[in-house]
């Protein structure tokens, strides 16, 4: 129920009832003055508290973009370096949202806190400063009518106008103060529907703009945030397996330690007491001490691993002779006595067990026999890159491929060891393997024939992309920019022995089928790359270092699965020269000729005019030779019109005869490459030099002017066909 209205005639009458109804509209603006005081109390703690709220956002955003994460290793891959950068955007996304809070909390104190407190100042108070004025003249005219009332009759006639007068003039103004009052009230009661209301709308306005600014940095964070999520998974996915190989490589380590000792620069290094002479006696200070065979040089670092620093300066003296102590000539246990060059007296030394003075003495060349304790870590496998091995990986492909190509976790699921041991044993037996026709039988499971895929790389005498590679394409995958890191792999593959990368194209061509058909068997480029990482890219010494490199080997894998028409089937930007090819090549153990992809197609050195006119003349010969002689026979047989043509007697045909030169031209070259079509059925795409392409221009323009004046359309054909690919460029695709 609504306050009663106040009306202007009520004000003369002055009636209980009128009094009434302006007590409860004088109590709803004391409601409402106390409703506004309490609001703008909250208001002024709400805009401090969001202040304060905004300052711990900005410290902690500030501790976020001031930490940087320390990874382990000399690069990061592109999903670390992803999370690292993510504090630093979170940093920045918590930064924007704040300075829009802060805009809001000055526009809060303009729009909310002023104009409630302006309205409560000029509006209630002025309504109530009309009330005093109204109680104060009610009051007044009450005594002024009360004392009028009290006038005797037997005043003059004159006293008693006078005073009629006088009562007239105070009510009138009463009444005049009456209907002011009543009509400041009715306007603080009216105006304080949209005046107190409007300022809080103002305030939530403000909100909605931050909320709405936070709306829209959510917005542009999303993009980052899916990167960020997937990084994050993939991250923790290798970190899976990462611990796994900590956890194995500690397991090892517990339990012999010796057998997996980095490979060290020295060739002895340990902790050693190295009896010292005080002015109260001797001492015993315990020293990291190395030995240098070659200079032999010994050098000792006192060191105290209670507190963890330095005891002095480090010494460094040059080994003369070692001699070991016997037990009955000192006190303490496993001593020996050690000679410099550059150093007057005798070191007496003592290690840490009679073993560890055996190795010491060992490598100083002491008077103590000479033990062998190294042993070869690397075991001799039975599996090589001959023509069995090449026989099993493709019986293993071809299965996998026409059975069980669509299997989930393809390659990540493992078979049973002793049926995986039982398949190699009779793939890898001479028999069995000769027969290069027979597939692997049905009743293999393909877990077990992928399992036995893996485990036969793995049983090379050396990892696929060997070991004096495995850190240059560490580095390679290191590399910031994408296209870097996959011209430097492009390069390193064609470094790798024939072999090898025979076998790695096969396996890539594989694991590309593989990844097409990923949507069914789940296994992504990247599932792919962490399988075979650890089996192609396997380091030489096992360490934690080498450890936290898998994900790299990962990643290089990944990007010969991506790449692997451009990397296997294209030679390298960046030409190698003769003594890397002499050098990689000759580490394959295979005597056949060298394909194609081995021969230097784009090592041409520019010729003066004299040779090249003399080669042009080669080319011509060499080319009508070598086309002439594998399609003339069956040109001559379906076309008897061209008979009179070839007659010998001919000038023309003079070109048919030729000498053959000395020297390997480029056209010679290129004529090689043709051979290669029964070897590789495929496009070879090669950037040759400005004299090749200078050549074969030449050469071409000449061969098939030659050609069109002596034969019919159908050999115009085959040779274009042979020769060159319409509308490509000198120095683009051609035909193999």
């Amino acid at each position: 129920m609504g306050l009663p209205a106040l009306e202007f005639s009520d004000c003369c009458l002055d009636s209980p009832h009128f009094r009434e109804t302006l007590k409860s509209h004088e109590a709803e603006l004391d409601k409402t003055n106390k409703f506004i005081k309490e609001l703008i109390k909250d208001g002024k703690s709400l805009i401090s508290a969001l202040r304060n709220l905004s300052l711990a956002k900005r410290k902690f955003a500030d501790s976020l973009n001031e930490f940087k994460f320390q990874c382990i290793g000399d690069a990061e891959t592109d999903d670390e370096m992803c999370i690292a950068r993510s504090l630093q955007e979170f940093a920045t996304v918590l930064r924007n949202l704040e300075d829009e809070r802060i805009r809001m909390i000055e526009n809060a104190s303009e729009v909310l806190i002023t104009p409630l407190e302006k309205f409560r100042k000029e509006q209630i108070g002025a309504a109530k400063e009309a009330k005093k004025k109204y109680d104060k003249e009610t009051e007044k005219y009450c005594g002024i009518l009360e004392k009028h009332l009290n006038l005797s009759s037997k005043k003059k006639e004159s006293q008693l106008q006078e005073a009629d007068s006088q009562v007239d003039l105070v009510r009138q103004h009463f009444y005049e103060v009456s209907l002011e009052y009543v009509f400041k009230v009715q306007e603080v009661q009216e105006r304080k529907m949209f005046e107190f209301v409007e300022p809080l709308l103002a305030f939530l306005q403000g909100l909605f703009t931050f909320y709405h600014h936070g709306y829209e940095l959510a917005k542009d964070f999303s993009d980052f945030k899916t990167e960020l999520t997937i990084s994050i998974q993939n991250t923790r996915n290798r970190f899976e397996g990462t611990r796994s190989e900590v956890e194995s490589l500690m397991k090892k380590m517990k339990e012999n330690p010796l057998e997996h000792k980095t490979i060290s620069p020295y060739t002895m290094e340990g902790y050693l007491y190295v009896q010292e002479k005080r002015h109260f006696g001797t001492s015993w200070v315990k020293h990291y001490c190395t030995y240098q065979r070659d200079s032999k040089q010994i050098t000792m670092v006192p060191f105290d691993q209670k507190s963890g620093g330095k005891g002095g300066e480090d010494e460094s003296v040059t080994l003369k002779s070692c001699t070991r102590r016997k037990t009955d000539s000192i006190e303490k246990r496993f001593c020996f006595d050690v000679e410099a060059v550059d150093r007057p007296g005798v070191i007496t030394m003592q290690a840490l067990s009679e073993e560890d003075r055996r190795l010491w003495m060992e490598a100083m060349d002491g008077r103590e026999p000479v033990y062998n304790s190294n042993k070869d870590s690397q075991s001799e496998g039975t599996a090589q890159l001959d023509s069995i091995g090449f026989s099993i990986i493709r019986k293993c492909i071809h299965a996998v491929e026409t059975r069980g190509i669509n299997e989930q976790g393809l390659y990540r699921i493992v078979g049973v060891n002793s049926r995986v041991q039982k398949l190699l044993s009779v793939l890898m037996d001479p028999k069995t393997a000769s027969e290069t026709e027979t597939d692997i039988c049905a009743e293999w499971e393909i877990k077990t024939i992928t399992s036995a895929l893996k485990t036969y790389l793995r049983m090379l005498p050396g990892p696929l992309m060997m070991y004096q590679f495995q850190r240059s394409f560490i580095k390679a995958a290191k590399l910031e920019n994408q296209e870097s890191r996959v011209s430097e792999i492009h390069s390193l593959v064609h470094r790798l022995p024939e072999k090898n990368r025979q076998m790695l194209q096969l396996l890539m061509n594989h694991l590309a089928n593989v990844a097409n058909n990923h949507k069914q068997n789940l296994m992504t480029v990247a599932n792919l790359g962490v399988v075979f990482g650890p089996t192609l890219l396997r380091p030489q010494e096992e360490t934690v270092a080498a450890i936290m490199d898998i994900k790299f080997q990962n990643i290089v894998i990944e990007i010969l699965i991506e790449n692997h028409e451009k990397i296997f089937n294209t030679v390298p930007d960046t030409p190698l020269t003769n003594a890397q090819l002499h050098l990689s090549r000759k580490k394959s153990s295979d005597s056949k000729p060298p394909s194609c992809s081995e021969r230097p197609l784009t090592l041409f050195h520019a010729m003066q005019s004299a040779e090249k006119q003399e080669q042009r003349n080669s080319i011509i010969n060499s080319s009508l030779e070598s086309v002439v002689s594998s399609n003339a026979n069956s040109i001559l047989n379906s076309s008897s019109s061209l008979q009179p043509n070839m007659n010998s007697s001919d000038p023309d045909l003079d070109v048919l005869k030729p000498t053959r030169p000395n020297s390997l031209t480029p056209f010679r070259k290129a004529k090689a490459l043709y051979a290669c079509k029964a070897e590789h059925d495929s496009e070879l795409s090669f950037t040759a030099g400005t004299v090749f392409d200078n050549e074969w221009r030449t050469a071409s323009l000449i061969f098939f002017r030659e050609i069109t004046l002596h034969f019919c359309a159908s050999i115009q054909q085959t040779l274009l066909d042979h020769l060159y690919v319409p509308g490509a460029p000198m120095t683009g695709t051609y035909k193999t």
